[in-house]
């Protein structure tokens, strides 16, 4: 059997449809076309798939209109499952075309060990794992949560059955759960972060630490959007998707706690600094860190701070114009005209 990836993404092309609706499930046909937000299943309708062969040119073929990206199906693969070997992108393809794997070429290799558990490789695997968010429970907690624009969400992923162990002594449990992504600055996935969910009240599971992460976390974090000049840094996942309900275009990352937040890794790019704080006292100590290591390579480091614990509370509590007005009298004019057009 070929390896070719020629070969594969033609095959993939003759089921253009099928291949849309299964990982690009946010968008929807519209004539000879599929249309959806990007190549990562964001909801929208910039990113545009060509079903069939026309004039214009081959089936399987996109175009994303807003950022000039284009490729064929197996791209779109890749990216929608958050794949980074080719190996994992083929292998990924020839499951969903119901194709037996290639002949090896050379002797069969030992069958690869398990994960070490709670390590990188083991983080790499429950991501690879894991779906799409949209139309899942990870969705609807999130609404439940005053997060409704999840653009810029690929690294978030939704897993029905993920394990869950109170302790070494107890009985494993299954709980949906909101998997997201935790990646180096050269997008390598490191790490993942659990939260286990209620699928009755959409809410956190009642089990005693509804929020796990493993793997490689110092250092890196939960990215949304792509970094730039500026970029905002928080502690909670839920608390920096809140802010960005506001600052939709603003690229921002979650490091998970206190601790990981004072010891972020800077993109070489980066100018200006947006510090998400909560109102406690581990808060302001990663501010203070944060704020003297930005200072000491030539970035601008800008506060925000939350009127309650934090700016989920602030959503939720105070509700979209009350944030709105917060972000805009602490964020750099300049900022604001950038990144709150959206939202204004």
């Amino acid at each position: 059997m070929t390896q070719n990836p020629h070969d594969l993404a033609r095959r993939l092309a003759d089921r253009a449809e099928t291949v849309c609706r299964h990982y690009l499930s946010s968008g929807r046909r519209e004539g000879t076309y599929w249309l959806v937000g990007d190549v990562r299943n964001t909801p929208g309708r910039s990113m545009y798939v060509r079903l069939k062969d026309t004039p214009k040119g081959p089936a399987g073929k996109w175009t994303d209109a807003a950022t000039g990206e284009h490729g064929d199906l197996l791209d779109v693969i890749r990216e929608s499952c958050g794949l980074i070997d080719f190996k994992d992108v083929t292998d990924e393809a020839r499951t969903f075309l119901s194709m037996p794997p290639p002949e090896p070429k050379f002797r069969q290799q030992p069958r690869q060990s398990p994960a070490p558990h709670g390590s990188p490789a083991a983080a790499l695997r429950l991501v690879r794992m894991s779906q799409p968010i949209y139309g899942t429970l990870v969705q609807a907690y999130l609404r439940e949560r005053g997060i409704t624009d999840l653009r810029g969400t690929g690294s978030l992923h939704f897993h029905p059955h993920c394990y869950y162990r109170p302790d070494e002594h107890s009985p494993t449990e299954t709980w949906p759960a909101m998997i997201a992504a935790v990646t180096d600055l050269d997008s390598k996935i490191t790490g993942a972060h659990r939260t286990w969910l209620d699928p009755r009240r959409r809410d956190k599971a009642p089990i005693d630490t509804p929020r796990r992460a493993m793997g490689d976390l110092l250092g890196n974090a939960v990215r949304f959007g792509i970094g730039g000049e500026v970029m905002a840094a928080g502690e909670g996942i839920e608390t920096v998707l809140s802010l960005r309900q506001v600052l939709p275009d603003m690229p921002m990352l979650a490091a998970l706690s206190a601790a990981h937040l004072a010891a972020i890794l800077f993109p070489d790019t980066l100018r200006r600094l947006y510090i998400v704080r909560d109102n406690d006292p581990a808060g302001d100590g990663a501010r203070d860190t944060l704020i003297e290591r930005a200072n000491a390579t030539g970035i601008e480091a800008i506060v925000i701070s939350p009127e309650l614990d934090d700016f989920n509370e602030d959503l939720r509590t105070l509700g979209l114009d009350a944030l709105r007005m917060e972000a805009r009298l602490q964020v750099a004019p300049q900022d604001v005209a950038r990144f709150m057009a959206l939202a204004a």
